[in-house]
This record gives C-alpha cells, structure tokens and sequence, in this order.
C-alpha cells in the first residue's frame, strides 16, 4: 500500500515537473522577480514587507508573494510536490518550523553559508533559531515565532500553580466547557502532548533526534493528564474535534475559564468580545510535577531558499531583508506575529500590541522544539492518532504503543 501511494505521489510530481518546465518558458521583462511562497497573510504585513524590500533592492530585483492555504499541511503538500518536481520559481519559502529537518534533508532548501548565517541570525531568540538547524547548518532565517499561553478569567480564578490545580478549579465550575483545548486528531494535539511531555521532563527523541526517547515516568504523567483532561467535566463536550479556533470562540461567548492558546486570541477577543478581554489574564503554562516548569513547543515563519532557484544569492539577501527588525515589528504590530528578534520585544511598538510581551517572551526563552527529523509528518500523525479520542486514553497500554508508533514513524513503516 505505502509503495503504491509512493508510485502515485511520485508520477504526479513528474506530471508537475512538465507542467512547470511547460510555464518557465515565459518571459518576464524588467529585474528578477523572486517569488516568496508563503501562507496568505490576511494582515497585509507580509505585502509590506514585499514593498519595502523590493524598494530597497533599488532595481535589482522585485519580490511576489504566491500565497499559499490557512493549513500548515495544505502549504506543506503543495509545497513538496512543486519542490520534488525540482521547481525553478521557488525563491523563498515561508516554512512551518517543522519542516526544517524534512526539507533539507530532501535537499529542496539550501543552506546558508556560515557568514551569512551569523549575520542572519544575530540577536535572534535561541529556540527560534533552533528550529531552522539540522545536523549543524542554518537552513532559514526565523521571521516570526509563537507559543502558547494559559490564558484564564482573572475575575473568576486565580492562577493555578500546577495541571491539576488548573482542571480542579476548571471542575469546580461544573459547567462543560469550562476548560478549552485542542482535542482533535491533528498537528495541535500532537503539540498539546509534546509540550506537557517536556513539562513533565520528558522528550519524544533523543538529544540526538534519532532514536526514541519517551521516557515511562514522564510519559505517563503526560497520558494520565491528557485522559483526565478527556474525562474531565469541565471539558469541552466537542473535544475530539477542537482546534484552536473553536477554542478562541467558545472564550469569546465569556463561558470558559480557562483556555490554551496562541497570543493572537487577544487581539481577536479585544475586537470580538471586549468585555471579556477586559477579564483576560494570561501566564506560562503551569507545571506538570512539582520543581519543573510548565514549557511548550515553539511555532512560528522560518525564511528558507528554494533549491531550484534562478537568483540564490539575490533571495538570500531578500530573505534577509524580509526577516529584517521593521519588518518583523510591522507583523506583530498588524498581523500580531511575534517576533524572533528578543530585542523587539522591549520596543514601545511590540509591547503595545502584545501586553504579555514578558510573559511571551519568558515562554519563547524556555520553549522546547519538536521532533527535528525528516520523519516529522510521519511522527506526529503516530502521535495523534495513538492518543485520539483523550478519553479513551491508558496511560499503561498507550506509552507502549506510543514507543511503537513512533519507532515505526522513524523508520518510516507503516500508514497511519
């Protein structure tokens, strides 16, 4: 079966191939145009961004967004099939910070020289950086990152100091809904598990990101969690389906209590729901285990070069230019993306459209990463389909067929 996919994707890429060799024929008068691929940011800061860099290449060049889908798996599809069909018009890719491992290691990115790099990255927040290395090389400039908060009515509860402070007081409600998370079988319950794993001192990989990790005590902890979270009164009864959406809506009706999320839910309660913006706190995540403290998994826009690219040198400049400080506060000022900058977050600018710049900033400096393999896709759908539904979790039974899955995921045997 996996053979036969392989065979498909495969002649639907050389099917691509001709199709791109067929329209790279036409002639385009003027500079170079490098085509930026990137998700369609509703904002207007990435076309900007376009604008300013273009200007300042005075001629020599002019940058093109060619927008890509919402879903970070829709970008990554077609993202692959245009690189594995060796697509000239790739200059500049807008990569998930998961896709490092995979792209390079396909050899679609090139690497940034060791000059360029430290020019790139410097002043840039750690983790963010991080997350555009493989195997010692830089392979993207970091443009914006994100974490999640705990995000709380601080006219109802006060700040729980632990997981199990936090659904006790989500339960002492006994309203259904109280507590909101990402329960649906997809990328965010994979991070929802990563990030109370490494709370809990834990990894799903080795240092090494070669061999599996998932240590038993921390990884039972993590399961015990995500089931009583699955069973817990207080959770969302359409949790087996929730994203990150649902959950911003489900707190702007003033319901919930508690919710996990991403820092652009501020903004959006601010204009949607004023009243309870004005009840909004926010913190770290709690802790798991007593003497550990709560971490997550960065996120986040990495700036990578397409392999396949007429103009190199020109996109790595415009990369640069792209990730650049005016750039970077423009996005968190319009688009409310954080910055990979750490400077810009003690700016009057950046501060003012995210009030918990520290607390965000405090996150990002102990934020953990996802497994950086080539063997990524394959891992985390392992991950979330081993823990889908929550409620059906065994703490005992699932850390091994968690072990399982993902040694499979490695070694890439199996569809799941």
């Amino acid at each position: 079966m996996r053979h036969r996919r392989l065979m498909i994707w495969w002649l639907q890429a050389i099917a691509l191939s001709l199709l791109l060799s067929a329209c790279s024929g036409r002639e385009e008068t003027g500079p170079p145009v490098l085509n930026w691929y990137v998700f369609d940011e509703k904002s207007g800061a990435f076309r900007d961004a376009v604008r300013l860099c273009t200007a300042r290449a005075d001629g020599r060049y002019r940058i093109r967004i060619t927008p890509l889908p919402a879903d970070a798996d829709q970008q990554r599809e077609q993202l692959v099939r245009r690189l594995a069909a060796r697509d000239r018009d790739i200059d500049i890719v807008g990569m998930d910070v998961i896709w490092t491992a995979e792209f390079a290691q396909a050899g679609w990115i090139l690497p940034w020289r060791e000059a360029q790099a430290a020019e790139a990255i410097t002043g840039m927040l750690p983790a963010a950086v991080k997350s555009a290395v493989y195997q010692g090389r830089l392979w993207a400039v970091p443009f914006t990152t994100n974490a999640q908060l705990l995000w709380y009515r601080k006219d109802k509860v006060d700040r729980p100091a632990t997981w199990d402070e936090l659904i006790d007081a989500a339960e002492a409600f006994d309203v259904p809904g109280t507590l909101q998370v990402q329960g649906q079988r997809y990328e965010g319950l994979t991070v929802f598990f990563i990030s109370l794993l490494a709370s809990a001192g834990g990894a799903v990989l080795d240092h090494d990101d070669t061999e599996v990790s998932l240590e038993p005590v921390p990884t039972r902890r993590a399961l015990e969690l995500l089931k009583r979270i699955g069973n817990s009164p207080a959770a969302d009864p359409a949790l087996s389906t929730a994203r990150e959406d649902q959950s911003r809506l489900a707190f702007e009706t003033g319901k919930p209590v508690f919710m996990v999320n991403y820092s652009y839910v501020w903004p959006s309660a601010r204009q949607n729901a004023p009243a309870v913006a004005g009840q909004m706190g926010w913190m770290r995540w709690p802790a798991v285990v007593d003497g550990l403290p709560g971490r997550v998994t960065i996120g986040g826009i990495n700036l990578g070069i397409g392999a396949y690219t007429r103009h190199a040198g020109m996109a790595f400049e415009a990369a640069r230019c792209l990730a650049s400080e005016p750039n970077q506060i423009n996005a968190a000022q319009k688009g409310g993306l954080p910055p990979t900058i750490e400077a810009l977050y003690q700016t009057p600018e950046v501060r003012a459209r995210f009030p918990m710049a520290d607390t965000l900033l405090a996150t990002l400096q102990d934020a953990v990463q996802r497994p950086r393999t080539p063997f990524y896709y394959d891992l985390s759908l392992a991950i979330s389909h081993t823990l889908h539904p929550l409620k059906d979790i065994d703490p005992d039974a699932d850390a091994i067929r968690l072990r399982e899955a993902v040694g499979r995921a490695l070694k890439s045997e199996g569809l799941f």
